[in-house]
């Protein structure tokens, strides 16, 4: 049956040529989009690694006296955030670098350690930012005030950076480069969407000069007057400045929507050049059946069933789809053999199984109705009208 199938479909390779080249088209498409569904969904599922609820965002940009010193504009950001901590309904305060959580913000530095190189994240952060996040620490603990006198500078990463540098070692201890002493290893924290892949981190402490951004966390009970307060105790040590208050929750949001972006766009695309394919060949297939009502009635005259001749409808619709599909799977499946994108390989599989089913479905609920139509002919009459 297949062999007479192929038979069939190879001597019309001409007139399905433009099919085929549809066909093989839209499985890389489909390849593209179920791969990236399968990335985000992957990301999506990975633990977020720390808290956003009831966390605010403060920006107070202050314009700095000239020649005020550091030891004053420090003194400034204690007084600042010993305020806001004492204040009722707040938990934990924090002072962090521009690329805090959900903002569109990055900084990246080059680490080394034992010949190995890692580009990563690169965080600022006060002693309070774990309490304050509830970020949960795996090895070691947090720096405080105790490595003010330390020799090396003290700084926690992340799983991340920590797998690729020591992979199941302990990395406590082990100093990087730019003379960086570990002295915690912190879950990964998914800062930057619910959609973006977990990437090397590392944390290091901020104790000297002025602040202008810090993370507050609210406790449960917190009255709803609270951010006016906080905003009115900024203002009161810091007159003059420019003060914005976010909240985590709406960053994240907007994060999200952002890395939704592209997706929504290959979703759009992808449909109508599937809506395209699916006209085609429905056209194909009922042109088809229209041209062989004298076949089909011929094969219904000599005993073959209703369900027989659909079956066969819809059999040649799905091989004449299986020739252009080999062809996009064994283009696709040189992504994960050559490490491309550099995703994993499981992804790549992933949507190539996908996009391959989806095809199939597609082209056989195409070809169900004209199959269908082709096993209701009555043998008498389509032999009358050949």
């Amino acid at each position: 049956m297949l062999q007479h199938l192929l038979t069939l479909i190879w001597n019309k390779k001409r007139q399905h040529f433009l099919l085929f080249l549809e066909l093989f088209v839209s499985f890389l498409v489909l390849f593209a989009v179920f791969t990236m569904l399968v990335y985000n969904y992957g990301n999506l599922r990975t633990p977020r690694g720390f808290e956003y609820r009831r966390v605010l965002s403060v920006t107070a940009s202050l314009q700095v006296p000239e020649g005020a010193s550091k030891d004053s504009l420090t003194q400034l950001s204690e007084q600042l955030k010993r305020s806001l901590r004492n204040m009722p309904g707040v938990a934990a305060v924090s002072y962090v670098s521009s690329n805090s959580p959900y903002t569109l913000s990055s900084s990246s530095d080059n680490l080394s350690y034992d010949n190995i190189s890692v580009q990563a994240e690169s965080y600022w952060a006060d002693d309070d930012f774990a309490k304050t996040l509830q970020a949960e620490l795996l090895r070691g603990r947090w720096y405080n005030k105790q490595d003010v006198a330390a020799t090396r500078r003290p700084v926690v990463i992340n799983e991340k950076l920590a797998e690729k540098f020591f992979g199941a070692a302990d990395p406590v201890g082990r100093v990087l480069s730019g003379n960086r002493q570990i002295v915690g290893v912190v879950r990964n924290l998914k800062d930057k969407g619910d959609y973006a892949e977990m990437i090397p981190g590392i944390y290091q402490r901020i104790d000297s000069g002025f602040q202008d951004k810090f993370l507050i966390k609210l406790t449960a009970g917190a009255a709803p007057s609270t951010e006016s307060q906080i905003y009115k105790t900024i203002m009161h040590h810091l007159p003059g400045s420019s003060t914005e208050i976010e909240k985590l929750e709406d960053k994240r949001v907007v994060k999200n929507r952002l890395a939704l972006v592209p997706v929504v766009l290959m979703l759009v695309i992808s449909g109508f050049l599937v809506l395209n394919v699916a006209l085609g060949i429905y056209g194909v297939v009922w042109y088809s059946v229209n041209k062989r009502r004298g076949e089909l009635g011929l094969r219904k005259a000599v005993g073959a069933t209703a369900g027989g001749i659909t079956r066969q409808i819809v059999g040649e619709a799905l091989v004449l789809t299986s020739l252009p599909l080999l062809l996009g799977i064994i283009l696709a499946v040189q992504f994960p053999l050559l490490h491309l994108f550099d995703l994993p390989a499981t992804t790549y599989i992933a949507a190539i199984l996908l996009a391959a089913v989806f095809l199939y479905v597609l082209v056989s609920f195409c070809a169900l109705y004209p199959g269908r139509q082709a096993a209701k002919i009555y043998p008498a009459v389509a032999l009358h009208e050949d």
